[in-house]
């Protein structure tokens, strides 16, 4: 019987991180079904779900946590069905704008008043080609479960780019 389990790690950025991980997953009959793994700053980092047989779990967790003495930090969780009863994605929000604190926070407050579902996001800050300035900007990827309220989310993140001059553009996904 196979189940399925998340595996997350974290360590300074050098070649053979995912030989490590994924090495070790195979030697316990695993199989790698799909990850997000990227550098950040000095470190590495992935999230990764794998499929491995049942009675594999606990050796299989032992030996990832042995990885430690390689500076990785790595963590297995059985994974469960999701309760999330709509997680298609049908839309998707650019965000740029001036760096600073809290825009993460307020537009995931948002999200999460509205009854969104993150599915993917990802951010950066980088130069401004011209000026100089930091740019703050992100990717989301996400499900709003119940269409209804669709335009109070938009007042809501129309009154947050207001705020924070940020450019927030929606795009509705259609299936």
């Amino acid at each position: 019987m196979q189940s399925r389990h998340v595996i997350t790690f974290i360590g300074d950025d050098r070649p053979g991180l995912v030989e490590s991980v994924s090495s070790t997953v195979s030697s316990h009959g695993g199989n790698w079904l799909e990850s997000r793994l990227s550098q950040l700053s000095s470190k590495f980092a992935g999230i990764v779900l794998i499929s491995l047989p049942t009675d594999e779990s606990k050796a299989l967790e032992t030996e990832l946590k042995d990885l430690d003495r390689e500076g990785l930090s790595v963590r297995l969780t059985p994974s469960i069905e999701s309760t999330i009863v709509d997680s298609e994605p049908n839309f998707n929000l650019s965000i740029i704008g001036p760096d600073r604190p809290g825009i993460v926070r307020e537009v995931s407050t948002a999200l999460h008043a509205h009854g969104v579902n993150v599915i993917e996001m990802t951010t950066s800050v980088e130069s401004a080609p011209m000026t100089g300035e930091m740019l703050f900007s992100a990717s989301v990827t996400a499900a709003l479960g119940c269409a209804a309220a669709r335009d109070q989310l938009e007042d809501n993140l129309d009154s947050i780019a207001n705020d924070m001059t940020l450019d927030i553009d929606i795009e509705h996904v259609t299936s």
